[in-house]
């Protein structure tokens, strides 16, 4: 139950190492924004560092000339061509513009938004020699997120969770729909509870289908005795593994 997170944090390369030292050098669970950016310069990582690429600029570049879209906002009208935004008094009038709940309360689609490739999340699960179990994800968010935005990266029983006890979980996908499920947290309960990995993750992640049908994620289950599987929504998705008694990593691939 040791837990350290950063979210928000600009300028400094190594998220997950920021991670560690909250966990090890304070008594906080998680650190944001600009100070936790100068907590981990000042533990000695590396910064400020601009982590911007050429890629990520001209991908930026053309999405301001495409009027910032698509964006994650709704039920909102732009003064300009790329805001400042105002609440819509209209809420029938969002052609164009993705939706996330419909009137009669059923999930529309966001996929316009969240696919394979927008967004870069790290997920890995390792069982030490003395059967210590621990869980790391790291991620630079959703492509096109609104500033300030903080996905299910750094929420603990979200994106991960551990307990030497029972095993632990990653996960990867929409992360502002998966956040409200804490899957990672019901994965290592339902194993708790006596479920093998394949019928905990296969649990969780139809959990989230069944309120959001169209939502892209997956999990990543592994109990204290190395039993692995994954579960998967919207998209074919792989996890490696690696063991001591295998030559290399081998590579699995779960269908939705």
């Amino acid at each position: 139950m040791e837990v350290g997170a950063v979210a928000s944090m600009r300028y400094v390369k190594d998220g997950i190492k920021a991670a560690r030292l909250v966990m090890q050098h304070t008594k906080h669970t998680m650190l944001v924004g600009e100070r936790a950016s100068i907590f981990a310069i000042s533990m000695g990582l590396s910064g400020p560092t601009n982590l911007s690429s050429s890629e990520s600029m001209e991908k930026w570049t053309r999405w301001k000339e495409n009027n910032c879209q698509p964006n994650f906002r709704k039920n909102v009208v732009p003064v300009g061509s790329c805001g400042p935004y105002q609440p819509k008094d209209n809420l029938g009038h969002n052609k164009g513009i993705c939706s996330e709940a419909s009137s009669i309360g059923t999930i529309e689609s966001r996929t316009c938004l969240v696919g394979p490739h927008s967004h870069d999340t790290i997920s890995m699960a390792v069982i030490d020699k003395m059967g210590h179990v621990a869980v790391g994800t790291s991620t630079n968010g959703a492509t096109f997120k609104i500033s300030g935005r903080v996905g299910d990266g750094p929420i603990a029983g979200s994106a991960a969770y551990a307990d030497d006890e029972v095993g632990a979980c990653g996960a990867t996908g929409d992360g502002d729909i998966m956040m409200r499920f804490l899957p990672c947290y019901q994965v290592v309960e339902s194993m708790r509870q006596g479920m093998e990995p394949e019928l905990a993750a296969k649990d969780a992640i139809s959990r989230i289908a069944r309120k959001f049908p169209d939502f892209m994620g997956a999990v990543v289950a592994i109990n204290k005795d190395g039993v692995h599987a994954g579960a998967c929504h919207g998209w074919t998705f792989q996890y490696s593994v690696r063991s001591p008694d295998m030559d290399d990593v081998k590579v699995f691939t779960v269908l939705p």
